[in-house]
């Protein structure tokens, strides 16, 4: 017990360089292999959180212009949209490096970039823009005639009819496909460090821990599944918060009609 509690200590916090800095060599234990695979998690974590937030913005601005009738604002959002739904997610974290260390020789302001804590934030926020832009814009187009009449007739228009109508009516139909995007979106954080971007200083995600201990010791029916039970408990977790959202969002409709949380994953992307 106080072996594993040391571990911890010694290792907890490491994927974000407080520490240890040497992984362990042999004689690998179980508490090692949970708690560097549970420390690499943290960056799963901040990749997931904070595209999600950049991102839930954004792709309301490009909804917004898919569905404007101003071809010069909508044709730009619609190409956006497509190009990152069109292309894998893993060729977009290659292109961005690249991209970025090209930059980085012209403009040295590029050079954080290059690192996976900036430049694959930057691929994930455009990632998951582009596929709630998409769900917002069903969900625009999805919203009752009903419901925009009526608020006309309550003589509300521009900003106060967007703020009051349109935007919680698109959040109320779109809030269960958005769940499942914010789902995939966190399992897609696995792909950062086995992409273009370099894990510094063995600073990587749970993924890249528990090939470690796979590929030393010869055995990936131990790290794999203790990833897997960190990514169902992060599942858990998101579908806990998102669900007291869609409650929250649906409180003025009766509980017998009220939209449930469907969870559907997408296998691939």
């Amino acid at each position: 017990m106080n072996a594993c509690v040391q571990t911890i200590a010694d290792y907890g916090l490491r994927a974000i360089g407080i520490g240890k800095r040497l992984l362990p060599r042999e004689d690998f234990t179980l508490c090692e292999q949970f708690t560097l695979i549970g420390s690499g998690m943290i960056w799963n974590v901040y990749f997931g959180v904070l595209a999600l937030i950049a991102g839930f913005g954004f792709a309301t601005l490009l909804a917004l212009g898919k569905a404007s009738n101003t071809k010069t604002v909508r044709k730009p959002s619609e190409w956006f949209i497509f190009l990152f739904r069109g292309s894998p997610l893993f060729i977009q974290f290659f292109f961005g490096y690249f991209l970025f260390l090209k930059l980085k020789t012209v403009f040295p302001i590029f050079a954080p970039f290059t690192a996976a804590w900036l430049g694959a934030l930057v691929v994930l926020f455009f990632n998951t823009s582009a596929y709630t832009a998409e769900i917002f814009y069903g969900a625009l187009r999805s919203i009752p005639k009903g419901d925009i009449e009526a608020a006309d007739a309550y003589g509300l228009s521009g900003w106060s009819r967007f703020k009051h109508v349109i935007w919680p009516t698109m959040l109320r139909l779109a809030w269960p496909a958005y769940t499942n995007e914010a789902i995939f979106l966190f399992h897609a954080t696995t792909l950062v460090f086995f992409s273009g971007f370099p894990a510094w200083q063995q600073r990587g995600d749970a993924l890249y821990y528990a090939s470690y201990f796979a590929d030393k010791t010869f055995n990936p029916f131990i790290p794999y599944p203790i990833l897997a039970s960190y990514f169902i408990l992060l599942t858990l977790c998101v579908i806990g918060l998102f669900s007291i959202v869609n409650r929250r969002l649906n409180r003025h409709l009766p509980a017998n009609t009220r939209q449930r949380l469907r969870i559907r994953p997408n296998l691939i992307r």
